[in-house]
């Protein structure tokens, strides 16, 4: 079915404290909501048990568990017609349509099934796999917060307005957004699915619990794989050390020419930008990512610039011995996975070909570099003038009982930037429960605050009440 509605009516703003009338569905639905919340709980805490981490060398069993949990939870919350898309290459989609009232707009609901491992050097205070409310009013376990909130957040508003919205919905939750992705071409090849006047993608957060700001920007990614190769075969480090060069510390003056002393990103020609908002405070960034006592916030200019709109360079991974057990010899060969943020307003492929003509370039000693590309994802930049982007404001405003204002995202969502390729006059929402302050995505004791989780599941109601009773 295609509920395509040729745009959305212009709506402006208002004040939370002077919201629209709504409409005695839309209300009903958010008064919905309340019983509704210990149900989220546990339907969250089932997604969280399913260890779905999608990258090579995990077991696909679990995966695939996770991608029918996820439509049977749709199903269950009132999309009938939830379904797994088969994905060429990779895990499947999920995927649905459920009709509103005629000449109502069409909203894409988005999210993720899959999660980042959880390695033992994560040092998790809880299974990872078990979720754990905390006394703090959260739900500790791996995926609680990236993405399965939100799963349930879409779950939840289904079963807000009883299966019933008042716009025409279609949900896609990936199963690879954690990995490389192979979604995004099936996008492109079935445009028709995925047409729709407004996306909603529910895989971001603000930066504190209860201050509410829609995220207008993405940085996009760049990955490449450095080899450094410096000998035929390792060789004994008392006999060659000293004139010999040793491939790892060769990797190591390659990496370190990436920044400069403060801390800057330093490859020629890639695109840097300034942060036009708020900026963040560099101590609560230092709470936030757990920095060890005495370390620096690195780079010159405002912390929103270094995390929303300039380039940023990381080293994911190196091939070499471990520690324990290492031989007494020079590495003839070693390699490490690069990668970098890419602002918006950047091409992310030409800020990749930068990147590796820089790492060729640094090479010491004559060592052979060997670069490969390994994936890039474009950035976004939200049009904060579409009525979409002005209806969500005031349902996060109302939802939150403040206004909401507007931040930067520093992580990348590579299927953004496809989804409005095929519907280039939808406007994109972005948000969710991932507070930087607490989440801790990615890393150990991952976390969402559920009174979070139940704020957004209420705009995200209130917005689609307020799109279909704009329609009206």
């Amino acid at each position: 079915m295609n509920h395509h509605h040729a745009g959305l009516p212009q709506a402006q703003p208002s004040s939370p404290s002077r919201p629209r009338p709504l409409s005695a569905a839309t209300r009903e639905a958010v008064e919905r909501l309340g019983p509704l919340l210990p149900e989220l709980a546990e339907e969250l805490a089932a997604l969280v048990a399913l260890p779905s981490v999608a990258f090579p060398g995990f077991p696909e069993e679990p995966v695939l568990r996770a991608a029918h949990a996820t439509a049977d939870l749709l199903r269950r919350s009132g999309a009938a017609d939830a379904r797994l898309l088969d994905i060429p290459g990779g895990y499947p989609a999920v995927y649905a349509e459920v009709p509103g009232p005629p000449g109502a707009p069409t909203v894409l609901l988005y999210a993720h099934y899959d999660v980042q491992p959880a390695p033992d050097d994560q040092r998790w205070s809880t299974d990872p796999w078990t979720a754990t409310t905390g006394a703090d009013g959260r739900l500790y376990g791996r995926g609680a917060a990236d993405d399965k909130s939100g799963v349930v957040a879409h779950a939840a508003t289904l079963r807000a307005f009883e299966g019933r919205p008042p716009v025409h919905l279609k949900i896609l939750v990936e199963g690879e957004e954690e990995t490389v992705s192979h979604l995004g071409p099936y996008v492109t090849a079935h445009p028709e699915m995925f047409a729709c006047d407004a996306f909603v993608i529910a895989d971001l957060g603000n930066v504190r619990t209860g201050e509410p700001a829609l995220t207008t920007a993405l940085r996009g990614t760049a990955v490449c794989d450095l080899t450094v190769t410096a000998l035929d075969a390792p060789v004994h480090s008392g006999v060659f050390g000293g004139p010999v060069p040793d491939a790892y510390l060769a990797l190591s003056r390659i990496v370190a020419s990436l920044h400069d002393d403060t801390g800057n990103v330093v490859v020629p020609g890639l695109h840097h930008a300034e942060w036009p908002g708020a900026d963040l405070a560099a101590d609560e960034l230092r709470a936030a990512a757990g920095m060890a006592e005495g370390v620096e916030v690195i780079g010159s200019g405002t912390v929103a610039s270094h995390l929303w709109a300039r380039p940023s360079a990381s080293v994911l991974g190196v091939d070499v011995p471990a520690r324990d057990g290492a031989p007494n010899v020079l590495h003839a060969s070693v390699a490490a996975r690069i990668s970098m943020r890419v602002p918006p307003g950047a091409d992310p492929a030409r800020e990749l070909e930068l990147l590796m003509e820089h790492l060729r370039a640094a090479a010491p000693w004559g060592v052979r570099v060997e670069v490969e590309p390994v994936k890039t994802g474009q950035p976004f930049r939200a049009d904060t003038a579409h009525p979409a982007f002005a209806a969500a404001r005031e349902a996060m405003g109302t939802a939150f009982g403040r206004a909401a204002g507007t931040i930067g995202g520093g992580g990348a969502i590579g299927l953004v930037a496809t989804l409005q390729s095929v519907a280039p006059g939808a406007g994109v929402v972005l948000w969710g429960a991932e507070d930087m302050a607490g989440a801790r995505i990615h890393a150990g004791d991952e976390s969402v605050d559920l009174a979070e989780l139940a704020r957004i599941v209420t705009a995200q109601t209130l917005f689609l009440g307020l799109l279909g009773d704009a329609g009206e």
